[in-house]
């Protein structure tokens, strides 16, 4: 799956997996421009 930001600069692109490797999650985290915490609090 590849999310782009409304100015279209910013694309992530996301395995369509049921399970990601923590170390993946982390950088998808990480590349998406949020902290770790932000995203366990959106959880």
């Amino acid at each position: 799956m590849i999310y782009k930001k409304g100015n279209g600069r910013l694309s992530l692109s996301i395995p369509d997996h049921k399970a990601l490797d923590r170390g993946l999650l982390r950088r998808l985290i990480r590349d998406s421009g949020m902290a770790v915490d932000d995203f366990v609090c959106l959880l």
